[in-house]
């Protein structure tokens, strides 16, 4: 008889537990609707935690990650519907949760953990998602094509990006990444007649790019200026240097890409054979504007115009200037590459953090500003840091609430904060360690390429001495002329020594032909 009162306990409890747990689902649902998101967090998160109920638990689960979503907290609404998502379509809220994450991925900026979560699900659950919103599915697969292209999967990142219709919010990036990976060297070509044809529709996707101007389209003058500065190069590998050259200077003066874009551009004047239009170019870039642009190639071109016109004394000047930048650089750096190269030997990974942490901060002792900035203004690393900054913002909001305190939530949800954010911290700082090496390794590079043309300088002053030529002579005889003007309406200015803003960036050099021909 007291097993079946017990038993009987048992059957009855149960519905009265879920009477319970409806109630607070519902009350929970109120504040939603209410938009006092704070309390609906708190009444969701305990129904996620108590209910035995699994369809109310994970409508609880879905809410509790757009209540946070909704007061602005996107990082902690990332971890819950994340793990919607990996629950698979067995999850009722599956395909909402997949929404959730696609939108604040787009808040985020987040190329690492959302992109990666995205990625892993598609592959298990791409035939659930075939219903999903256009947009939605649209931006998966753009985020699923980074990672392909990342992974140098080519051929799958192409067919990601063009499965992005036009009519979506994201289209334009989707463009100029098939234009990327189309030029890309590793994109499959069995020749290179193949590899022509693939730039070839590159410049095509992108100069298509440049006519596309939907309105009311985020960030779409900065896709235009970087699909300008990809035509720049792509033209620049297939050889044709003047168009190259038309593509750099169309990119705004003074833009986010500009700098990059005059050093570039100097390189297509060089091969077009337009020498005083490189050191132009070059002439703007050394500018008091660029002091903390990371550019030691720059004078390595500079010295090599000066030395295909036989102007020696120019050309080490340059490579002078190369080594009092560039040499106290390499030198702070060295440290840090020994103790890279050290942990390498060992076999030992080190600790991968502390590497970003080097560079998280806007001045450093132990890096070199130039390099401080360059490091700091590679898109992941901007990821990364604006990821750390969102977790920190968020912790702060968790550990203020004393109604999430007290239903312990605030302890837990910061527990996973605290995870992403070791995570994070180990990812930049093994992208940080790769870029330092990269600093390095280019000054190193450029330090040898100098002594090459330092030789070269000798060896030509050499046979200039030999064949007793006078180079002073052969220099007077020339007359040096001023600039082409490129159109009436434009003014002739001489360079005496002070960089005026309204003139940087139209510097062209004449030159004279010290070489005996």
């Amino acid at each position: 008889m007291l097993k079946r009162t017990i038993a009987l306990l048992a059957l009855l409890a149960a519905p009265v537990a879920l009477a319970q747990d409806l109630a607070q689902y519902n009350k929970a649902l109120s504040a939603f609707n209410e938009k006092n998101y704070e309390e609906s967090a708190r009444a969701f998160y305990e129904v996620s935690n108590a209910s035995t109920d699994v369809d109310l638990r994970s409508k609880a689960e879905y809410y509790l990650a757009a209540s946070f979503q909704r007061m602005n907290l996107p990082f902690t609404a990332t971890i819950y519907y994340t793990a919607i998502v990996n629950a698979g379509p067995q999850h009722p809220m599956h395909l909402k949760g997949v929404e959730g994450l696609v939108a604040v991925q787009e808040v985020l900026d987040d190329d690492l953990l959302i992109p990666r979560a995205l990625n892993e699900a598609y592959d298990r659950y791409a035939d659930a998602w075939a219903t999903l919103p256009t947009e939605v599915m649209s931006r998966v697969n753009y985020l699923v094509a980074r990672q392909s292209y990342r992974r140098v999967k080519m051929d799958e990142a192409k067919q990601f990006f063009e499965a992005v219709p036009s009519d979506s919010g994201i289209y334009h990036r989707a463009q100029y990444m098939l234009g990327l990976t189309l030029s890309d060297p590793r994109f499959p070509a069995t020749s290179d007649d193949d590899r022509r044809k693939n730039s070839e529709k590159a410049v095509e996707v992108l100069e298509a790019l440049l006519k596309y101007r939907p309105p009311n389209r985020k960030d779409l003058d900065e896709v235009h200026q970087l699909a300008m500065l990809g035509l720049g190069r792509i033209n620049y590998n297939l050889g044709d240097y003047g168009k190259s050259s038309e593509w750099y200077e169309k990119i705004p003066r003074f833009s986010k890409f500009w700098d990059q874009s005059l050093f570039e551009n100097g390189f297509s004047r060089f091969q077009n054979d337009d020498l005083g239009g490189g050191l132009g170019a070059l002439q703007a870039l050394h500018a008091p504007q660029f002091v903390g642009a990371f550019q030691p190639e720059s004078w390595i071109l500079k010295s090599t115009i000066y030395y295909f016109r036989c102007l020696y004394e120019e050309g080490r000047s340059a490579l002078a200037e190369f080594d009092l930048a560039y040499g106290p650089m390499a030198d702070k750096l060295r440290p840090i590459i020994a103790k890279m190269d050290a942990e390498r030997a060992s076999g030992e990974k080190g600790d991968p953090a502390s590497y970003f942490k080097l560079v998280d901060t806007e001045q450093s002792e132990q890096i070199p500003q130039a390099v401080l900035n360059w490091v700091r203004q590679r898109d992941r690393i901007v990821g990364f840091l604006n990821s750390l900054k969102q977790i920190e913002l968020e912790k702060k909001v968790l550990n203020e609430n004393s109604s999430w305190k007290a239903a312990k939530m605030s302890q837990e949800v910061v527990t996973y904060l605290d995870q992403n954010r070791s995570g994070i911290e180990g990812q930049a700082g093994r992208e940080t360690k790769a870029v330092l090496r990269e600093a390095f390794d280019s000054i190193k590079r450029f330090a040898d390429y100098a002594e090459i043309i330092r030789f070269e300088i000798s060896k030509g002053e050499k046979e200039f001495a030999e064949k007793a030529i006078d180079q002073g002579k052969l220099l007077g005889k020339q007359t040096l002329y001023r600039p082409k003007i490129p159109a009436e309406n434009w003014n002739y200015w001489k360079f005496q020594g002070e960089f005026w803003r309204d003139e940087i960036g139209y510097y062209q050099y004449t030159l004279k032909d010290a070489c005996a021909r």
